[in-house]
C-alpha cells in the first residue's frame, strides 16, 4: 500500500496509523512507536529519523501483540539516520521490515556500553569495576551473537584470625570461558561454559570488600568473611573467615568461595570447606587443618585453584593456596588491567589464600600467602600482612604473641566484549 507521510515531527510516543509515515523526533528523549492493534494483511508503516538522534534517544517500535518478522521482540532503531516500513503480511510473521538500508544501518552492529573504567584491547572492550557502580548498555547488536560478554568476577578476600589463627580464604571466582583464559592459563579449567548474554539496561555492579582481620589481643575471634561480588546472575561468594581462639580445641576455619585456615593449638582443628555455596566450576577450595601435636601450625587459607596447606608439627603456619591465573600472552589482560591481580609468568592471579599465623616461638619463619594477592603472615611480633586489593587475596595470620591477623583484600569485576 501506498504511505502518506506526516511531516509534523513526533516528538512525544504515539500510536501509529496503518498508511501513514512519521518523522520521529528523538532530540529530547527516546520515543515508542506503538504499531496498530489488530492489523490486516497490507497494512503499512513507515518511520524515519527526524533529525539524526536515533543514537543518541533510540526509537522504539513496539509490536502491539502481533509478531515482528515472526518473533514476540520489539525493533530498535538506534542508529542516526536510519528507518524503515513496516508491512503486516500474517499472523505467523505479523510486521515484515523494509529497511532504509541494511540492518547493520538501522541497528547497532555491536553493543554499546559504559561504566567503571574502561580500556581497549584490539577488537575488544573492557570494562573494569575495582568498586561499585553500573555496566550501563545503551544499545545491542542486530547480531545477537554479539550481544554475549565475557566477565571476570571475583569476591572480597576473608580476613585472617589473630594469636597463631589461620589464614584467611581467597574470594570466590568466577569468569566466562573465551575471551580471559588461554588455553595455557593456570585458571583455564574453571572457566565456565556461557557467557553472559545483555540487553538494553543498566546492570548494577557489587564489588566486594575484603573482610577484616582479628584484633591484637589474646582470645580474639575468628577473621571476618570477606564480601561477594554480582554481576548480573553471577555470584562470587567472599573468602571465608581464617580461625581465632575459641575455647582448648581452638576454632575451625569459616566456609567461603575459598575456605579460611584453621588456628595452631595441640588439639587439632579444620579448615573451612571452598566453593560454598556450591557452583559449578569450583568457585575455590578449602583452607588447611591445624599440623599434627605437640604444637599443630595453623592452616593456610583457601586459594581459587589449591586448598590451603595443612600447618606442619612445629610452630610455623602451612601456606595458602594459590589462586588461578587468567590473560597471559595474546589475552590482553596485562594491558586491560594495568596494576590489577598478581602478575607472574604472563599471567594475572586472583584469589590467593592467606598464610596461616605461626606460633609463639621467637623463630617462628614468615609463611607465604597464596599467588594472587594472599597476605604473608610475619614471624614474630608481626601483624599478618592483609591480601592485596582487587585480587581477593585472603589476609595473613597472626603471630601467636596475641597478634592479629591481616584483612582481606577487595575484589574486582570486569566485562569484555567486542566492539568493533
Amino acid at each position: 500500500g501506498a504511505v502518506d507521510w506526516d511531516t509534523t515531527d513526533k516528538t512525544a510516543s504515539f500510536t501509529a496509523v496503518s498508511g501513514n509515515g512519521y518523522f520521529v523526533n528523538t532530540t529530547s528523549g527516546a520515543i515508542t512507536v506503538t504499531l496498530p492493534a489488530s492489523p490486516s494483511a497490507g497494512d503499512i508503516v513507515a518511520i524515519k529519523d527526524y533529525t539524526g538522534t536515533f543514537g543518541t534517544n533510540a526509537c522504539t517500535v513496539a509490536r502491539n501483540s502481533s509478531n515482528i518478522r515472526g518473533g514476540t521482540d520489539n525493533f530498535t532503531f538506534d542508529k542516526n539516520n536510519s528507518g524503515g516500513m513496516f508491512i503486516y503480511v500474517d499472523a505467523t510473521e505479523g510486521w515484515q521490515i523494509w529497511l532504509d538500508g541494511s540492518d547493520s544501518d538501522a541497528q547497532a552492529s555491536f553493543i554499546e556500553a559504559t561504566g567503571g573504567t574502561t580500556t581497549v584491547c584490539g577488537n575488544f572492550k573492557i570494562h573494569t569495576f575495582t568498586g561499585p557502580g553500573s555496566f550501563c548498555v545503551s544499545a545491542v547488536a542486530c547480531n545477537p551473537a554479539n550481544n554475549n560478554v565475557d566477565y571476570l568476577v571475583v569476591a572480597g578476600g576473608g580476613g585472617a584470625g589473630g594469636d597463631a589463627g589461620g589464614g584467611g580464604g581467597g574470594g570466590g571466582v568466577r569468569f566466562a570461558s573465551g575471551t580471559f583464559c588461554m588455553p595455557t592459563a593456570p585458571a583455564n579449567p574453571r572457566a565456565g561454559g556461557s557467557q553472559i548474554t545483555v540487553t538494553a539496561t543498566s546492570f548494577p555492579i557489587t564489588v566486594g570488600g575484603g573482610g577484616p582481620g582479628a584484633s591484637d589481643g589474646a582470645s580474639q575471634p575468628n577473621g571476618t568473611d570477606g564480601s561477594n561480588s554480582v554481576f548480573s546472575t553471577i555470584t562470587s561468594t567472599g573468602g571465608g573467615g581464617g580461625a581465632g581462639v575459641a575455647g582448648p580445641t581452638g576454632e575451625n576455619g569459616r566456609t567461603g568461595g575459598s575456605g579460611g585456615g584453621s588456628r595452631a593449638n595441640s588439639g587439632g582443628s579444620t579448615g573451612g570447606a571452598g566453593n560454598t555455596p556450591p557452583v559449578s566450576p569450583s568457585q575455590g577450595m578449602p583452607g588447611g587443618n591445624t599440623g599434627s601435636p605437640p604444637w599443630g601450625g595453623a592452616g593456610g587459607g583457601g586459594g581459587m585453584m589449591v586448598a590451603g596447606s595443612n600447618g606442619p608439627a612445629g610452630p610455623s603456619g602451612g601456606p595458602g593456596g594459590p589462586g588461578g591465573g587468567t590473560g597471559g600472552n595474546g589475552g590482553g589482560f596485562p594491558t586491560a588491567f594495568g596494576s590489577n591481580g598478581e602478575s607472574s609468568g604472563g599471567f594475572r592471579y586472583y584469589a590467593g589464600g592467606g598464610g596461616g599465623g605461626s606460633g609463639p616461638a621467637p623463630d617462628a619463619p614468615t609463611t607465604p600467602g597464596g599467588l594472587g594477592g594472599g597476605g604473608n603472615a610475619v614471624g614474630p611480633g608481626g601483624s599478618g600482612n592483609d591480601g592485596t586489593s582487587n585480587t581477593g587475596g585472603g589476609g595473613g595470620g597472626g603471630h601467636g604473641n596475641d597478634v592479629g591477623g591481616g584483612n582481606g583484600g577487595s575484589g574486582i569485576v570486569v566485562i569484555r566484549y567486542r566492539y568493533q
